[in-house]
């Protein structure tokens, strides 16, 4: 099976149920754990504030790589999602939002597989996805946190380095980490662990 082919049955299996989740609550510790790194560097980008955004990719990782392991409608919103959820339980230093937060790149990401019908997972959707969950997330960081910044010199700079970090992060590293997986055999009840020359 190629990465281009979709399995007829579009329904979710339980195994894709539970290593979406599997993927869904470590990602969510590792937001957890992402933003306190966030506040430790803050001092470390006190000379252009914006620059700080390069780790942002990290926060959109599960909504590219759900996508390419499971590979059936909705798993890009589910792990983003459920990801931004135990992140909140865990008390996540922005609380509840991060779940609004969630939604937005899940759905930037998701929007993405649905445009090639579920049936491309290669690098360029993959970074087309990355793209996109970033854009979620910079629009949404946009109107809640940054309204009250400069426009040229702090709002214009985070967008594009947020989104350039979702490409290369959430993007390029979930097709790294999906290569990865698969060659560990992990994947092998998955169509991304039968296809491993390629993702």
């Amino acid at each position: 099976m190629t990465q281009q082919s979709l399995p007829a049955d579009r329904s979710w299996r339980t195994v894709d149920i539970v290593v979406a989740s599997v993927i869904a609550v470590a990602f969510g510790v590792v937001f957890w754990l992402w933003g306190l790194i966030w506040t430790a560097t803050e001092a470390a980008f006190t000379f252009f504030p914006p620059a700080q955004a390069v780790l942002y990719g990290v926060w959109l990782v599960p909504a590219v790589l759900g996508a390419l392991v499971i590979r059936k409608p909705g798993a890009a919103l589910f792990c983003e999602l459920v990801a931004a959820v135990v992140s909140a339980a865990l008390g996540s230093q922005w609380g509840a939002v991060v779940i609004v937060q969630g939604l937005a790149q899940g759905v930037g990401a998701e929007l993405v597989f649905l445009a090639v019908a579920y049936r491309s997972f290669r690098l360029p959707v993959a970074l087309a996805a990355g793209a996109a969950a970033g854009l979620g997330a910079a629009i949404f960081d946009q109107i809640r946190y940054y309204a009250p910044y400069d426009l040229v010199s702090f709002r214009i700079p985070i967008f594009i380095v947020t989104v350039v970090s979702a490409i290369v992060l959430a993007g390029a590293g979930s097709v790294a980490l999906t290569r990865a997986l698969a060659r560990t055999g992990v994947l092998d009840r998955f169509p991304a662990g039968r296809d491993r020359t390629t993702v």
